[in-house]
């Protein structure tokens, strides 16, 4: 059975929104090094579609590094009730998004990593899907935007592990709570 593990970017006053105005100044060689951790153990992305969107307007155009090669060539799989043709290595789930990650997550392979955090993550954690969180505390304060998770009820995780980069990053890795 495969993991789903989900990795965002948040602020410490817990904006998702917007990471590429807020988060690159922090990456170093401690962001590259976890963030190639996580991708070593994947082999296919879980996506919703305004991540992918995004993700498949700007990836394809890189290259010349592993990380950057796989993440292109490995497979998504994108939750939207909209999109009716995909590129970059994708498929749009079939039926209910909840159901289609369950079949995944049954199927032999390595992680499945999922990015970007919407509706399709509430509907994640709901139907109780996701294996891990890894979320990334950065030094700074967006002053606005959208919130991690907003209303959704009273929710208990549990830690697993911290880590903290020279630059003041933070990666708390939780599990849902049996």
């Amino acid at each position: 059975m495969r993991k789903l593990i989900e990795s965002t970017f948040m602020t410490l006053d817990g904006v998702i929104s917007n990471p590429q105005n807020w988060s690159v100044p922090y990456w170093d060689e401690d962001h590259n090094a976890y963030a190639g951790s996580l991708m070593r153990d994947a082999d296919a992305l879980v996506l919703g579609r305004v991540t992918y969107e995004g993700f498949a307007q700007a990836w394809p155009t890189r290259s010349g590094d592993w990380y950057t090669d796989k993440i292109n060539s490995m497979p998504k799989y994108v939750a939207s009730k909209t999109l009716t043709e995909t590129k970059w290595n994708a498929s749009v789930l079939d039926g209910d998004a909840a159901e289609a990650v369950a079949k995944l997550k049954a199927e032999d392979g390595g992680n499945l990593l999922k990015f970007g955090t919407g509706e399709f993550s509430k509907t994640l954690l709901e139907h109780k899907l996701v294996d891990e969180y890894h979320l990334w505390i950065f030094p700074v304060i967006a002053g606005g935007g959208d919130h991690l998770f907003d209303g959704l009820d009273v929710t208990h995780l549990q830690l697993l592990d911290s880590t903290t980069f020279g630059s003041g990053i933070i990666v708390h890795k939780l599990a849902p709570k049996d």
